[in-house]
């Protein structure tokens, strides 16, 4: 009998440990870049919480334990975790919505903002869906789901169970992460904002030089065929600039 009341009360902690990372992992990867789209199945998404917990779980075991001895309030923990697994998701999530936002502004930009422009789930221009599912690819390829295992295991020390991170601290780092994704946002689009512009200057000085010539007629092929020259041209630097500023904030994604 005494080995096995060992042997369940090791049970016991076991779950409970699991249940614990469960609550922070499933809340990141519910809004994590590939896997918490919304055409991934709820069964898919709860697997990959599941394995991912069971990856990060033996690593966090120390620091969890002195929870393990005294629990908190379970109320507590399911909404201290639940709130810092969405910030670790969210963090990552508006780097794909920089995506998005460039892909919107270049489509504007230079005239293709209708071409297939509400196919998906995410109503945004065809080049907004390639320069995603582009970016997508390209952070998987290079690990991002290790990557994302490592910061949930690195968060504990920041956050630990059952302690609400500081209202003011993430106001401000939410305040200031928005503000970076709406700069690399503009920082992606920029050539074609610049070929949009000097696109309309030259429109301008024809239609003043010759006002009977019907100039949008002779420069919508020009701009549209502009644009997706530049798109077969800069979106490799642009998904590698994209993924080098997502490696920075998965290096360092509080600023600590």
């Amino acid at each position: 009998m005494t080995e096995l009341a060992a042997l369940l009360d090791l049970t016991e902690e076991i779950l409970w440990l699991h249940f614990l990372v469960f609550l922070r992992v499933a809340a990141a990867i519910s809004l994590f870049p590939g896997f918490g789209e919304q055409s991934v199945p709820l069964r898919i998404k709860l697997g990959l919480a599941i394995m991912m917990t069971m990856i990060i779980a033996p690593a966090i075991a120390p620091a969890i334990f002195p929870v393990q001895i005294d629990p908190p309030p379970l109320g507590l923990v399911v909404l201290t975790e639940a709130v810092i697994g969405l910030m670790i998701g969210l963090g990552i999530r508006l780097f794909v919505m920089a995506l998005q936002t460039a892909g919107t502004v270049a489509a504007q930009s230079t005239s293709l903002s209708q071409i297939l422009g509400t196919q998906g789930i995410d109503p945004i221009p065809a080049m907004g869906h390639i320069l995603v599912l582009g970016g997508i690819t390209l952070a998987m390829i290079t690990g991002l789901h290790v990557r994302l295992a490592e910061l949930v295991i690195l968060t504990y020390a920041l956050f630990p169970v059952a302690q609400f991170p500081s209202g003011a601290a993430v106001s401000a780092w939410g305040v200031q992460q928005i503000a970076n994704t709406f700069a690399l946002a503009f920082s992606l689009a920029a050539p074609f904002v610049i070929i949009s512009v000097l696109y309309n200057l030259t429109l301008g000085v024809i239609n003043r030089a010759m006002p009977q010539m019907m100039v949008v007629f002779v420069g919508a092929p020009v701009i549209t065929a502009a644009g997706m020259t530049i798109l077969l041209v800069m979106a490799p630097a642009m998904l590698t600039l994209w993924v080098e500023a997502l490696g920075g904030f998965m290096s360092n994604p509080f600023g600590g």
